[in-house]
């Protein structure tokens, strides 16, 4: 005599199979929710790290002149390497050899002007954004000028010290064209944090940091060369 699954039976093994279809759903939800959190702090740390990289190499290329050029239409060219501590909200201008030509036969050198300071963001009005200027061409004030780019969201702070090799001590503000500050000279090495809000902790902040060494800290002055 064949006998068949009675309810009881029936109803046990649908809620077993229901128990470990949700287990198994919940398992492949759980790991697509670790997966996106983990591509989301991947993308965050190497903005950061792309951000902090962007600074050391144009940081390590700056440099000052002396040289006055012969050309009249030329001598308001203006070298600096200014640092302004401004407590958590830091701002570097400095003019360098860090420009890229990104189209052939352009008019343009390796020279150009750089600053870096903290803004407010455009799009999100209380929310604190480092951002970079740029002017391929340097003119009578290395501290205005050219185009503003954000390189850098949920900025908390932007501090900056430099490295005087005559006094042998960090110091926050640096002045390459104050004749009682530094004149016409770099610091030897320069010193970046950053601090930027986590973005999986309200509240909470990450810190990183870096350190560039600047090779020509000493002004430049190209003498006219005759063969």
């Amino acid at each position: 005599m064949k006998r068949g699954f009675t309810l009881l039976e029936i109803i046990l093994a649908v809620t077993i199979l229901a128990l470990v279809g949700t287990m198994i759903y919940g398992g492949f939800a759980q790991t697509a929710l670790n997966k996106e959190r983990v591509e989301s702090d991947v993308n965050h740390y190497r903005t950061v790290h792309m951000a902090l990289e962007r600074i050391v190499r144009e940081v390590s290329m700056a440099f000052v002149s002396t040289h006055v050029n012969p050309s009249l239409d030329l001598r308001s060219v203006q070298t600096a390497f200014v640092g302004t501590d401004r407590g958590e909200d830091d701002r570097l201008d400095f003019t360098s050899f860090s420009h890229r030509r990104l189209y052939r036969n352009a008019h343009e050198s390796d020279q150009n002007e750089i600053s870096y300071f903290v803004t407010e963001d455009p799009d999100e009005p209380g929310e604190r954004v480092l951002a970079r200027r740029e002017q391929n061409r340097i003119d009578e004030d290395p501290r205005r000028g050219g185009r503003s780019q954000i390189l850098l969201k949920g900025v908390e702070e932007f501090n900056i010290e430099y490295f005087d090799p005559m006094l042998s001590e960090w110091i926050e503000n640096w002045a390459s064209d104050d004749q009682f500050a530094q004149p016409n000279r770099l610091p030897t090495q320069v010193r970046v944090r950053l601090t930027v809000k986590d973005p999986h902790r309200p509240g909470k902040t990450q810190s990183f940091g870096t350190r560039v060494s600047i090779p020509i800290n000493y002004a430049l002055n190209h003498a006219n060369y005759n063969p």
